[in-house]
């Protein structure tokens, strides 16, 4: 059974990660964008890592330039745009495609596992994921959804 960490993702600078190395720790993914009106979900997303990120808890960031360009930011600038914009700290990763025949193998798995409300596909940025410490996806959020109504979750999760 194929789970998240049997993928690989890139680092802005184009290292390849395995999330494999995310193993035991509990995952939120989610595709970002830094000129979108949700954008500001950014400090909360922050405020969660800051929180559990001692328990084992990892946010991990996937710019996407799919919706109406609302990622301009270049791979090079991301990280140090959204931690100077935003306070962000977690991980960013290289921008991806998170829709059409082009989405990242990763973001193919995520869907399937998890569909949203009427398709699978990903509506807008901040389309948010909750993964189990082995990799499983437990659960999909919509991009209207607080990072704060996260935490009921990632609580019942740690215990």
């Amino acid at each position: 059974m194929t789970t998240v960490h049997d993928f690989s993702v890139q680092k802005p600078n184009g290292e390849e990660i395995s999330l494999d190395s995310y193993q035991g720790k509990l995952l939120i993914i989610v595709n970002t964008a830094t000129k979108c009106g949700l954008a500001p979900q950014f400090k909360e997303l922050e405020k969660l890592y800051q929180k559990y990120k001692d328990q084992d808890v990892e946010v991990l960031g996937f710019p996407s330039n799919q919706f109406m360009n609302q990622e301009p930011v270049e791979d090079e600038q991301m990280e140090e745009t959204c931690e100077m914009n935003f306070g962000v700290t977690f991980p960013l990763f290289k921008k991806i495609n998170v829709n059409g025949k082009e989405a990242h193998p990763l973001y193919k798995h995520l869907k399937e596992k998890e569909k949203g409300m009427l398709s699978s596909e990903i509506k807008w940025n901040f389309t948010k994921f909750l993964v189990d410490q082995e990799g499983h996806v437990v659960k999909r959020y919509s991009p209207q959804t607080s990072p704060s109504k996260i935490e009921k979750d990632l609580q019942e999760r740690l215990k």
